[in-house]
């Protein structure tokens, strides 16, 4: 239904309001995007992206960090581009490697490419989830999209019990619920295709030694460097802690950017770190009338709970953000990476055996007992240790939340943030290493 469309492309218009556009490949499948310009801001880039023949059409979401050194892999297979962004290198690439590709990219995505040839339909996520993608089925009916509101739009859904007593306990849903019945949420490092979904990408979590400090300094200043490229200014969360500290201080922003109460910020911080920097360092005020005007804002555009009460700072500060960048950076995964977290790590490190009840008193902050929803959360952890064990829940399943709250609160502004300490490679780098030293 042509109307229906046309109100999900509106529903998503906050994500990407240089351009929207819809195609109608066939009587079966239609695709919608919203675009946000960052690389290549020509028109020639909007999307849905067709190659030369229009045999195959891709919508992607994100951005591809090593698009430029794959797209000379390519020019020297005889390829030719008519772009000098992402889009068109990812849709090449997926021609010339099929889901091999996958294994070549660095960055955030969520992105599906349509083979009209072979009528075969297929969508990857990124390998931690930074880029959000849900789905619902019914049938040979599949619905894909960024968010979850307007899958509602085609679909109402019931509320699911499993999924908000998850949310109770935990603050966020995990293992692909949500907290509606019909809609799961597209996992990270998979791809589909066919109506199945493959596990491209996992976490090793073989015990190793920890890497020189000059060899970890270089993977970092290495994504940061990667998630400089933009034809957009890049500006960068400060709020004086380490990891906003260290990309700041890396990345050279002209801008940063902070947000508090009157009575509860990092302010001092912030401008302490700022020193050194030395950028043009905006703070964001919040008080409580805002704050819950916000709230009831956010959760009637995005129909799902809130996962933590900064979820609305990020937002407000974020809609400041967007009066001078495009893209931001921030901090998340470092916490996960160094042990930042710890008085889990620490109990994690000391422990013989995973006790459920234990992790519930210090990881929940739900006060009733339901025990069947930390067994889900923490079965069939890979790893021989208890530190292993939770460094990985925190990697694929915490982060995995924090990810999510970072993408709807900045989207939401119309700003891409990226990540620098969730570039996999780094996470390759780190996960195993000893306790002492991270």
């Amino acid at each position: 239904d042509p109307n229906i469309i046309e109100n999900i492309n509106d529903s998503l218009e906050h994500r990407g309001p240089d351009n929207s556009s819809i195609k109608y490949i066939n009587e079966s499948n239609c695709f919608v995007h919203t675009r946000l310009s960052i690389i290549d801001l020509n028109d020639r880039s909007n999307q849905p992206f067709q190659n030369e023949d229009k045999r195959y059409t891709l919508v992607f979401n994100g951005e591809i960090y090593n698009y430029k050194e794959i797209r000379k892999n390519l020019e020297s297979k005889g390829y030719k581009f008519k772009t000098s962004g992402d889009t068109e290198v990812l849709l090449q690439g997926f021609i010339e490697y099929g889901e091999k590709v996958l294994d070549k990219l660095r960055g955030q995505f969520a992105f599906a490419v349509y083979d009209n040839e072979a009528k075969s339909l297929f969508i990857a996520r990124d390998r931690i989830g930074i880029k959000p993608l849900y789905f619902t089925n019914s049938g040979d009916e599949w619905i894909f999209s960024s968010e979850i509101a307007s899958i509602l739009d085609l679909e109402e859904s019931e509320f699911d019990e499993f999924g908000i007593r998850q949310y109770r306990k935990l603050r966020m849903t995990i293992k692909g619920h949500t907290i509606y019945k019909k809609i799961k949420m597209f996992p990270p490092a998979h791809y589909f295709i066919d109506g199945k979904f493959q596990r491209y990408w996992d976490l090793d979590m073989e015990e190793k030694k920890a890497p020189s400090y000059e060899k970890l300094k270089w993977f970092i200043e290495d994504a940061i460097k990667l998630r400089k490229r933009s034809d957009v200014p890049v500006g960068s969360y400060l709020s004086g802690g380490l990891d906003s500290t260290i990309l700041s201080c890396l990345l050279k922003p002209t801008h940063t950017w902070t947000v508090g109460f009157k009575e509860l910020n990092e302010f001092k911080w912030s401008e302490i770190a700022n020193t050194v920097i030395d950028t043009k360092h905006h703070k964001t005020l919040v008080d409580k009338p805002l704050f819950l005007a916000t709230a009831d804002l956010i959760l009637e555009k995005r129909r799902e709970p809130l996962s933590v009460p900064n979820e609305i700072l990020i937002y407000l500060m974020t809609k400041n953000v967007k009066k001078e960048n495009t893209v931001v950076l921030s901090g998340e995964g470092a916490d996960e990476l160094f042990f930042g977290y710890d008085r889990i790590f620490k109990w994690a490190n000391s422990s013989d055996s995973l006790d459920f009840k234990i992790f519930d008193s210090k990881y929940c902050y739900g006060t009733h007992n339901d025990d069947e929803i930390i067994e889900f959360a923490l079965e069939s952890l890979p790893g021989e240790k208890v530190i292993d064990k939770i460094a990985y829940f925190f990697q694929i399943y915490h982060l995995h939340g924090l990810l999510r709250r970072l993408d709807n609160s900045t989207m939401m502004c119309s700003v891409e943030a990226r990540v620098p300490f969730v570039d996999h490679r780094l996470i390759e780098l780190i996960a195993g290493t000893p306790f002492q030293w991270r």
